[in-house]
């Protein structure tokens, strides 16, 4: 055998030892933080966002180094907008340990309760899942995020982030880990894989003896690349292919101020839209001032037949869609634009082509609404409002963990109670069967 034989193997030996022993160490912690006391918890996550507070520059610093890292390894603009810290995104990263802090603990909530005739007392209580891991790509905040809902929730988690924000979670794991010493409780509790070898991740997903569930959070590859090799159980999605919806009986200039929202504030994120459908009805009137809106904030429009009729006919720049685009995450200042013929025909297009994340209506029409939240198979579905708003921060969760679009165990975004599982507490005075 050869010299590099050896030392490749050795080197797989190592990191394979060191993914095992985190995971260890992460399973003892989870036993640790699964009986913290609320204010033990809220007591981390407030030295923590003091800790962000004072290490800002350092953030800024580390970060730059992953941006610049970006640049050259060309990353396209959306990534590197979503790889980047800024002191309004750091304002927010503290804001959000802040808030979760303030959050209800979800750990020995009463979910129902029953007194069986034979006198047991019967409670379904929430208790924390145990071990999580958590995979995740670009955008580094992610890694307060999952920090702050697992250990408010009493879990331990595993963080393995991508390669491209390898600086930057390095200093926040470090920070979390800081907060965690200051107040007593092992750094096992949160810790980050230190390393980018994708190896490490084949290691992980084999350790279901010691972590009980893993939540990956990033391109569709990735997800489906956890989901077959992953030995645990996988809470997922796998694409953010969002739809808005205008109606016949929409407000023209609500519909152009929502599209424009729900395309263009954020592009590169899971909640913006990639396919808009009108109604035959107001098409050519609506079409027009919707389209030189998107223009105007620099959206490159992929038209069906229909659409680009109407958009020669008023001289608006578009390329033709193929049937492939309507399917496309674009995560880019792109949006595919089709007209349909009824609400019935948008509800069939949103099932087909949406991947059950986020979907809107624009319609003053109560019955299409209630008829178009209720035929859309879809996580979260929305009347009159942005899809922009399907974020865990939005809806009051603090924060989220990830955006699920399974159907089982949790939907939706994931904050402190979808982080939890049950078991029963039995009461009993002596009862025997």
């Amino acid at each position: 055998m050869s010299s590099a034989t050896n030392s490749n193997s050795e080197k797989r030996g190592s990191l394979e030892n060191l993914v095992i022993e985190l995971t260890k160490d992460a399973r003892r912690a989870s036993l640790e933080v699964a009986v913290l006391s609320t204010e033990k918890k809220n007591a981390i996550l407030l030295s923590l966002a003091e800790l962000l507070e004072k290490n800002r520059g350092a953030l800024i610093t580390e970060n730059k180094k992953d941006i610049e890292d970006g640049k050259k390894s060309g990353l396209s603009k959306a990534l590197l907008d979503r790889l980047k810290f800024t002191p309004e995104r750091i304002d927010a990263m503290i804001d959000g340990v802040k808030n979760v802090a303030e959050l209800p603990d979800p750990v020995g909530e009463e979910i129902e309760s029953t007194v069986r005739p034979n006198g047991l007392d019967i409670r379904k209580i929430r208790v924390p899942i145990g071990v999580i891991g958590i995979i995740y790509e670009s955008r580094p905040n992610v890694t307060i995020d999952c920090a702050i809902l697992c250990l408010k929730s009493g879990n331990a988690a595993i963080l393995r982030g991508g390669k491209e924000a390898y600086y930057s979670n390095i200093i926040l794991s470090n920070i979390i880990q800081q907060s965690l010493v200051a107040n007593d409780v092992s750094v096992a509790a949160v810790q980050l894989i230190p390393t980018t070898d994708r190896a490490a991740l084949n290691i992980l997903l084999k350790q279901n003896e010691n972590v009980h569930c893993i939540i990956p959070r990033g391109g569709e590859n990735l997800i489906r690349f956890v989901a077959e090799h992953a030995r645990m159980p996988v809470i997922k999605h796998y694409k953010g292919i969002c739809n808005l919806y205008i109606d016949k009986a929409a407000d023209f200039d609500l519909a152009e101020k929502i599209t424009i929202n729900a395309k263009c504030q954020r592009p590169g994120v899971c909640n913006a839209i990639e396919n808009l459908f009108v109604h035959r009805d107001v098409a050519d009137d609506l079409l027009p001032q919707i389209a030189n809106s998107l223009v105007d904030n620099d959206v490159e429009i992929r038209a069906d037949q229909a659409t680009a009729k109407i958009l020669n006919e008023n001289k608006i720049s578009y390329k033709n869609a193929s049937e492939e685009d309507y399917y496309e995450e674009y995560l880019d200042l792109i949006l595919s634009i089709k007209i349909v013929d009824s609400l019935e025909k948008a509800i069939d297009a949103i099932n087909n082509y949406g991947s059950a994340h986020s979907d809107a209506i624009i319609t003053k029409d109560e019955n299409a609404a209630r008829k178009f939240m209720s035929g859309v198979d879809t996580s979260t579905v929305y009347w009159n409002a942005s899809t922009r708003f399907t974020d865990g921060f939005e809806f009051g969760l603090g924060a989220e963990i990830g955006i699920s679009t399974d159907r089982i165990h949790a939907r939706g975004p994931m904050g402190l109670r979808e982080l939890c599982t049950y078991k029963y507490f039995v009461f009993g005075n002596g009862q025997i069967k």
